[in-house]
């Protein structure tokens, strides 16, 4: 999967982007239209973990926390995806064991090892599959503009630091619809990490009456020490690999080599062979996502494993207590739900 274009960043529009402009209007009218339509109820809460644009923002990892504190809640949370980039359209439960990325996506992958993991491309489906299945509550990811289900409960995940970009819709920009108009179809935005970008959605969101929850991505400390100091190569595959860097980089690491891919990449063993070769010859350390990590496992010689470290993060939120709220809240629709 490509990156996404740069002008979609920028803090106004350019020249390309006004040209394109016009299929933005009709583009977002068409998506909006799509959200406004009622959906089909799942007989349980549906929480929902989306963004406003297409790209990454931060929605796995929000997804997995918001599964920990339901389950920490005493809830039985699935998370239904839809398994983008797997062959297999489901509905099935995801079994790290018996699946792989090629069968049913990477975040499916990574999302599996955190939750118990739904992947369909019918979202009804999948559903009744979690339902079926036990589950008290399902957790979303993605899916905001998907009108086919009932949300008890909608979150629009927010990247600080690039906001909603040039606030035009694709292909002009990167949202999916008018800000405005897709505020009004969100319950809450998670605004994650700082930036002034992010700053503008908060106050749009606000303007509305929308609740905004401050959230940031942690490292997991135990990898972060290994690569503190260190001189590194990042590698990544994922919608936002700046945001990687800045991560690293805010840890202590030293970058001095990256390669990233576009979202979503299928990673081969040419791919593999030049990231090693070039880390020998600097005597440099590899630094992955746990996202990345799901196809590189296969793909990684073992005699060179040592120099490949994988670095978990997780979502903390400023103040907890008013996504556990929100999230009390959404469990006591359950009657709502109902069919």
């Amino acid at each position: 999967m490509l990156s996404a274009p740069h002008f979609w960043w920028r803090d106004r529009p350019g020249p390309l982007a006004w040209l394109l402009s016009p299929l933005g209007l009709i583009y977002g009218a068409i998506t909006l239209r799509r959200m406004r339509k009622p959906g089909a109820q799942a007989g349980v809460p549906v929480v929902c973990v989306g963004n406003f644009v297409a790209g990454g923002a931060g929605k796995t990892p929000t997804a997995i926390a918001l599964a920990g504190l339901l389950a920490a809640r005493g809830e039985t949370p699935f998370v239904l995806m839809r398994g983008y980039g797997g062959r297999l359209p489901g509905p099935l439960e995801v079994d790290p064991a018996r699946h792989g990325p090629a069968d049913v996506g990477d975040e499916a992958i990574l999302m599996a090892h955190h939750a118990r993991t739904v992947i369909s491309r019918d979202r009804i489906a999948g559903a009744t599959l979690a339902r079926a299945s036990g589950a008290s509550v399902i957790v979303m990811d993605d899916g905001l503009q998907n009108p086919a289900l009932a949300k008890q409960l909608r979150f629009a995940v927010v990247d600080g630091g690039s906001g909603v970009g040039n606030g035009l819709c694709l292909p002009a920009g990167p949202l999916r619809a008018p800000l405005a108009g897709q505020l009004v179809q969100t319950d809450a935005v998670i605004v994650i990490g700082p930036g002034a970008a992010g700053e503008s959605v908060t106050e749009a969101a606000r303007a509305q009456g929308k609740a905004v929850l401050v959230a940031r991505l942690e490292p997991e400390e135990r990898a972060a020490g290994k690569l503190r100091g260190q001189r590194i190569i990042a590698l990544s595959g994922i919608g936002r690999p700046e945001k990687f860097r800045a991560t690293l980089e805010a840890l202590g690491a030293i970058v001095v080599g990256e390669r990233a891919f576009g979202d979503h990449h299928a990673y081969t063993a040419a791919d593999v062979v030049g990231v090693v070769a070039e880390a020998r010859s600097g005597d440099l350390i590899v630094a992955t996502t746990e996202k990345d990590m799901t196809k590189l496992a296969a793909l990684w010689p073992d005699a060179e494993r040592q120099r490949l470290v994988v670095l978990p993060v997780r979502l903390i939120f400023d103040k907890p207590e008013r996504i556990a709220m929100l999230l009390e809240n959404a469990s006591g629709a359950a009657g709502a739900a109902q069919p």
